[in-house]
């Protein structure tokens, strides 16, 4: 059985195959070869709900959407719903990034808290439609760090690592990320609302 993915992002494609083969081997996960919908919501649910929605209508399959982003505690949750647009519109990871360190270059390591959310959306060809939260708390590195992941993962330090043995997402592996991220929380919540399709 196949359900698309509502995003043109092979790495997010990749990722979710990776969560998803975990707990339905059965379940295909395709990519969205549509038109980008405008995503003007102001939360991350009304924009994975946008994105669902428009996958569903254009594919005739189940639709699955992800909006995601980094929430710093110290910018009031900031980049947030902005995290893909930080340092403009041309959603450039590497300066997204680099500006995010540049804000808290003097913010010492008690006020870096921060956390990965993840909002999946669900709809279905017929109209039920669905929404998932994941969250990942952690707190930010003062300098990126390992070659793995996307994003803002080489500066995202995930709480519950010894304190000697710290790392960011950019050292672990795929499958240590699949296994904590927030989008396999998320999908976690999701794995009931699949089973039911």
């Amino acid at each position: 059985m196949q359900v698309v993915l509502a995003t043109h992002n092979p790495h997010k494609v990749a990722e979710f195959q990776q969560i998803v083969a975990a707990t339905r081997p059965d379940l295909e996960v395709v990519g969205y070869d549509g038109p980008e919908p405008v995503e003007d919501g102001v939360t991350f649910a009304e924009n994975a709900l946008i994105k669902a929605r428009a996958a569903a209508a254009h594919t005739g399959l189940a639709a699955l959407a992800d909006d995601s982003g980094i929430c710093v505690d110290v910018l009031g949750g900031s980049p947030g719903v902005f995290s893909a647009y930080w340092a403009g519109q041309k959603k450039d990871a590497a300066a997204n990034l680099e500006l995010l360190l540049d804000q808290l270059h003097d913010i010492a390591d008690p006020h870096r808290a921060a956390h990965f959310t993840s909002t999946i959306a669900l709809v279905t060809p017929d109209g039920a439609e669905h929404v998932v939260v994941g969250e990942w708390p952690g707190r930010l590195a003062h300098a990126a760090s390992g070659g793995g992941g996307f994003g803002y993962d080489p500066i995202f330090i995930p709480d519950g690592q010894p304190a000697d043995e710290e790392r960011t997402v950019g050292d672990f592996t795929a499958e240590e990320k699949q296994a904590q991220s927030h989008r396999a929380r998320a999908f976690a919540e999701l794995v009931p609302l699949l089973s039911a399709l």
